[in-house]
């Protein structure tokens, strides 16, 4: 099992001296096992029996993006059920709320609502979507500083505020929310370290930095909320540890999760190149499992839908060789999002 010692990797070398080490260039494409990952999806899906489904059940919708997106991401969503999927989706739909469940007979939920409307996108099926509802649902939930709720029962997060922001992007409704108060509470967020958290005052986090930078920019330039891009990138990438991983927070283990939320917050600042990359794929590439496919959170783990995913995309993200590219903003492939005419192409 690879060293997990804590350290950060430029404990002893500066940001600006790791710029050299962007690329994967060194690292053979067939090392990623895409076609017994795809089949580790696959058999994910359709197993309801599994335990993992019984434990997952409530945030199934989320799920499906997780896989539908990795297998976009390999080259293979035509192997999945496409019709089944969304007639599933259409039944999570909450009607009278506007907004989707994580399962069927669930409550809405932004984060589930985002996922749903993904993987719409994802199929090119934006034309099922009741925008407007959508859109209105995300709007129901914005509190009066800026901040949105997740749901009917109040809690607030920062997460949910990249959701409404991302979904409103999506469907083309950006009028159904207060863009200025949600980028100013998302400002408000941000620590002295340069980093963001869950709400004002709350720690600095890699996965609450990547949905506030990605919420900053999909609220555009003109909103509030200015980025402290140099200490915020160096933040970042004192995430890197020596086994080659991220970790979420300092003397906390790698995990192949912050693959996707370290770097693509990295990438929306132009600092990819602040990262080993190459320490960072083959961490991720150790964590594959040989036998039945999957990605685990670390070398040696047990392998799931969720951080194959991540694992998947933060190849991605470093260009490897063979996958699609995706958007560090969006979290769908990069083609969607021009497709969508969200990026000039």
């Amino acid at each position: 099992m690879p060293d997990e010692d804590p350290t950060p990797a430029s404990a002893s070398a500066s940001a600006s001296a790791s710029t050299s080490r962007g690329g994967v260039a060194s690292i053979p494409p067939s090392r990623l096992l895409s076609s017994l990952h795809a089949d580790f999806i696959q058999r994910a899906s359709s197993d309801d029996d599994a335990i993992e489904s019984a434990l997952t059940d409530h945030l199934r919708v989320s799920g499906a993006y997780w896989g539908l997106t990795a297998m976009a991401l390999l080259g293979r969503l035509d192997e999945m059920d496409r019709d089944g999927v969304l007639a599933w989706l259409a039944r999570c739909y909450d009607a009278k709320k506007g907004g989707y469940g994580g399962n069927e007979g669930h409550d809405a939920h932004l984060l589930y609502t985002l996922s749903a409307v993904q993987i719409y996108a994802l199929f090119d099926r934006m034309d099922l979507v009741d925008a407007d509802a959508v859109a209105a649902f995300a709007g129901s939930l914005q509190r009066d500083d800026g901040s949105f709720a997740g749901d009917e029962w109040g809690e607030i997060d920062t997460r949910f505020s990249y959701c409404a922001l991302c979904l409103c992007k999506l469907c083309g409704r950006m009028d159904a929310i207060d863009v200025d108060a949600a980028a100013a509470f998302v400002d408000r967020c941000k620590n002295w370290d340069g980093g963001y958290g869950a709400e004002p005052g709350g720690e600095s986090h890699a996965g609450q930095i990547f949905v506030c930078v990605a919420a900053l920019e999909i609220a555009g330039g003109d909103a509030p909320g200015t980025i402290d891009r140099e200490a915020l990138g160096w933040w970042l990438c004192e995430r890197q540890v020596k086994a080659g991983g991220l970790n979420g927070r300092p003397e906390k283990l790698p995990d192949v999760c912050y693959g996707w939320w370290v770097l693509s917050a990295l990438s929306i600042l132009n600092k990819l190149e602040w990262i080993d990359a190459d320490a960072l794929a083959r961490f991720i590439l150790d964590a594959q499992d040989g036998e039945k496919g999957g990605i685990a959170d670390r070398p040696s783990d047990e392998p799931d839908v969720f951080h194959t995913f991540f694992g998947v995309a933060g190849l991605s993200l470093l260009g490897f060789e063979g996958l699609r590219r995706i958007d560090p903003t969006y979290a769908l492939p990069a083609d969607v999002v021009q497709r969508m005419g969200l990026r000039e192409t």
